[in-house]
């Protein structure tokens, strides 16, 4: 059963407008974007020092083997001409 409702008024006819304004969350996608993209770059550079440290480690590590190579060509070098 539908009901109808008719209401009559001796007012003038006025218009009321409603505004509504709301973010949307925008703002809120791309502030997580941004943190988002801060975190991995934090990511990649402590890797890449991370990489650093072992290759320096690895570079110091030949440098010794080499000294060592070299002091022992040296004594038996000493060695030779006594």
């Amino acid at each position: 059963m539908i009901e109808e409702r008719t209401t009559y008024s001796d007012q003038p006819h006025t218009t009321t407008v409603v505004e509504r304004r709301s973010g949307g969350g925008g703002t809120i996608l791309i502030g997580v974007v941004l943190l988002i993209a801060v975190i991995i770059g934090a990511f990649f550079l402590m890797n890449q020092n991370r990489n650093e440290t072992i290759q320096t480690k690895a570079i110091s590590g030949a440098a010794e083997s080499v000294s060592e190579g070299a002091q022992k060509v040296g004594d038996a070098a000493q060695k030779a001409v006594e």
